[in-house]
């Protein structure tokens, strides 16, 4: 049966707590729609590519990690925006975009995500705050680990504990679906992973300061190349939109669950 959309986006709310996050970007309903939801559709990015699979799919809610809008809101509505508003509208979708508030979540976030998928064990420490607020975790890794599943955690010399970094760039590009732009460098075995999604190339020192052996994220910027080899860490780039697909699609995968919804992650594959 469908829910009501109302619900939906209360339980969003309560599980992803936005309002505790100075975030640049408006998070919650965007774009509203229907009163009920039968089928709910989540994607990285508001765009039209996506809108019109969402069409397709003949979805009434469409989750997004990036939104059609940021703070200092809209001004005005150009014709790129009058486009994709005119499909959202003209198919009956409500849109919903949780931006910081889905990276730092522990359970479904992009970065507690990334880290099990690495075959991270333990409790993942906080890290990269914004204005008092973590987004990104720190986990320990092992190669006693097996990749995505649980392991037991090393019991050899320190010379054997951690992952070796090669190992480590493999995984990444295994879970990413892509090669990862990787400055390598950092020491010979990854003991500590900082791990901040999407654009947190600049926490390459704060990863450093904390006793990180490496920081995996999405994009690069030119400064951090050499922020990294002179903090002696390994910077691992997989892609903005390949770090982020993570969160949203176990997202609907919780609601689906929770409203016993039909639910479709779409994908719209970016290289950056």
């Amino acid at each position: 049966m469908p829910a009501p959309t109302a619900e939906i986006l209360a339980e969003l709310d309560r599980l992803l707590d936005p309002a505790r996050f100075d975030d640049h970007c408006v998070n919650g309903l965007q774009v509203p729609g229907p009163d009920s939801v039968s089928t709910v559709a989540t994607g990285v990015s508001a765009n039209a590519a996506l809108f019109e699979l969402a069409a397709s799919e003949h979805a009434e809610l469409l989750v997004v990690h990036h939104g059609l809008i940021w703070n200092p809101g809209v001004r005005t509505i150009d014709a790129l925006l009058k486009h994709r508003l005119e499909l959202l509208f003209d198919a009956g979708i409500a849109l919903a975009a949780y931006h910081l508030p889905l990276d730092a979540h522990p359970e479904l976030g992009n970065n507690a995500l990334l880290a099990r998928a690495l075959g991270a064990t333990g409790e993942l420490t906080p890290f990269a705050p914004i204005n008092g607020q973590p987004i990104g975790f720190i986990a320990s890794l092992s190669e006693d680990d097996a990749h995505g599943a649980g392991g037991s955690g090393s019991s050899g010399s320190d010379d054997d504990e951690g992952l070796p970094a090669d190992e480590l760039f493999a995984r990444v590009e295994s879970i990413t679906e892509q090669q990862p732009l990787v400055f390598d460098d950092g020491p010979p075995r990854v003991r500590r992973l900082a791990i901040v999604s999407g654009g947190g190339a600049d926490f390459t020192a704060d990863a450093a300061a904390a006793g990180a052996d490496a920081l995996l994220t999405g994009e690069p910027a030119e400064r951090t190349m050499a922020i990294a080899r002179e903090s002696h860490v390994h910077l691992i780039a997989a892609g903005h939109y390949a770090t982020e697909t993570f969160g949203v699609n176990a997202l609907g995968e919780h609601l689906a669950e929770r409203f016993g919804l039909r639910h479709v992650f779409l994908d719209v594959p970016n290289p950056v």
